[in-house]
């Protein structure tokens, strides 16, 4: 079954069903895509329905962090926190989150605000924007604290009659839950959409060529972006007047402009430019290259027929807790001798074969796989010690683990129908939950099996 080229640019170069696609639109309006946090402890971020305020602590000392529930419409995570601390009169870094969302979508999450009054939260007036104080907590977020998102979907546009819509989804929903789950891939959101450079980005760093990395940030367009956007892109690539370009480029391009503000006084610096980036931006760049390199050992994994859910000698695993996520920092490598043990452990749940991502402190796999991923950063010209970036700290890539297969938890169909507008279409609304990390696009790209993943709402 044919991969569509942009897939193949991200790594990701294989589907994990046979069925055929469905067709159809994801995102065709904002509010079709529909994004609610769950974190570890059952607390779920409603888009509707307002928290229930509860204070945990009267003294002052721990009335440090403010848990409020953000929800947002068709906004970047960064840009809508950098926001809220703008009317906060607040620094970036005393606003965290547990992890970043979908920006064409209408999501809910939690997030901590340091030294915030309740009062105050409750003032932020930002348009599409809602800020709910819940109460104070005594940490601040982070991913630790999240278990996954609940997704509403609906797909629009499918050229098939409902019956044939409603049968491949159910058929996908069926190989994906006999599987296991679906491939874990890293999707479209983790590169940029329209424009899929932060991997590239992060390749120049890691090579140390910081000039070439702020060009491809800056100055690398796409047919996909607006066209005032492409047109100063590409003019900035021509003439590489950074003073010119802070004058072509449009408001909403917000990262990229401070970025040009701090080149036009010191157009030398590329290393500061990056500076100039929120934190949690610059370390985003590498992070995708590793996840580039995660989805090709993966790609190259189901190509040349390993399970996904069985390992094999030389294999990296990770025990899964009772809430069902990977314990990613206690893994091992699977001896021979250890082979028919281990998979029982997978079969019953308690453990899931893993990839690494690679960085400082994450070497390849071992055996077959390990040859495998061998060869792919021999390609790249990439060693692990490439990642520790002394130049920008924050920007290096400790790397990781990541299991192969991500569980689809509550997946329900819950209509298909004919199309309001065209008749010879139809749209299907589902809902389903994934664990961190995981995106909702990796599943319904196995259903729609786009042509062009980016004019289907990718």
């Amino acid at each position: 079954m044919s991969v569509p080229d942009i897939d193949k640019l991200l790594g990701i170069e294989v589907y994990a069903t046979e069925t055929a696609g469905v067709g159809g639109v994801i995102r065709e309006s904002v509010d079709d895509f529909r994004v609610e946090e769950i974190l570890v402890d059952g607390s779920k971020a409603e888009i509707e329905k307002a928290p229930e305020k509860r204070v945990l602590g009267a003294s002052p000392s721990r009335q440090r962090y403010l848990l409020c529930v953000l929800v947002k419409r068709n906004w970047d995570t960064f840009i809508a926190l950098k926001n809220i601390g703008k009317q906060l009169t607040l620094s970036q870094g005393q606003i965290q989150i547990a992890g970043i969302k979908d920006a064409k979508a209408v999501t809910a999450q939690h997030i901590t605000v340091e030294n915030c009054a309740v009062e105050d939260a409750a003032k932020v007036n930002v348009k599409d924007i809602n800020l709910r104080p819940v109460g104070y907590v005594h940490e601040k977020l982070s991913p630790y604290y999240l278990l996954g998102n609940h997704f509403a979907i609906k797909i629009k546009a499918a050229k098939h009659a409902a019956s044939t819509v409603e049968k491949r989804i159910a058929e996908v929903a069926e190989a994906v839950d006999s599987a296991g789950g679906v491939p874990n891939f890293f999707g479209h959101q983790r590169f940029g959409t329209t424009r899929p450079i932060t991997h590239l980005v992060g390749k120049a760093i890691i090579e140390r060529d910081f000039e070439e990395a702020a060009m491809l940030f800056l100055s690398k367009s796409s047919v996909h972006e607006h066209p005032s956007s492409r047109s100063a892109r590409i003019e900035l690539q021509s003439t590489r007047d950074f003073k010119q370009a802070l004058h072509n480029f449009p408001r909403q391009l917000r990262f990229e402009r401070l970025m040009l503000r701090y080149l036009v006084e010191k157009p030398d610096d590329f290393v500061g430019a990056f500076m100039r980036l929120p934190v949690k931006l610059q370390g985003l760049f590498v992070q995708a290259y590793q996840s580039y390199l995660f989805n090709r050992f993966l790609s190259e994994r189901i190509k040349s027929g390993f399970s996904l859910n069985k390992v094999e000698a030389g294999d990296y695993v990770v025990n899964v807790e009772r809430s069902g996520l990977p314990m990613v920092n206690v893994a091992k490598v699977v001896g021979e001798e250890a082979v028919a043990e281990v998979n029982e452990r997978v079969e019953a749940g308690k453990m899931r074969v893993a990839l690494p991502l690679i960085g400082i402190k994450q070497k390849p796999s071992q055996g077959t796989m390990g040859r495998i991923e061998g060869d792919i950063l021999e390609e790249e010209g990439i060693q692990t010690g490439d990642f520790r970036v002394n130049e920008v700290s924050r920007i290096s890539g400790r790397g990781g683990l990541r299991a192969v297969l991500t569980p689809v938890q509550g997946f329900k169909l819950h209509s298909v129908s004919a199309s309001s507008s065209d008749q010879n279409e139809s749209q299907a609304e589902l809902s389903f939950m994934l664990l961190r990390g995981s995106y909702a696009t990796v599943l319904l790209r196995e259903m729609i099996k786009p042509e062009n993943p980016i004019t289907a709402g990718f």
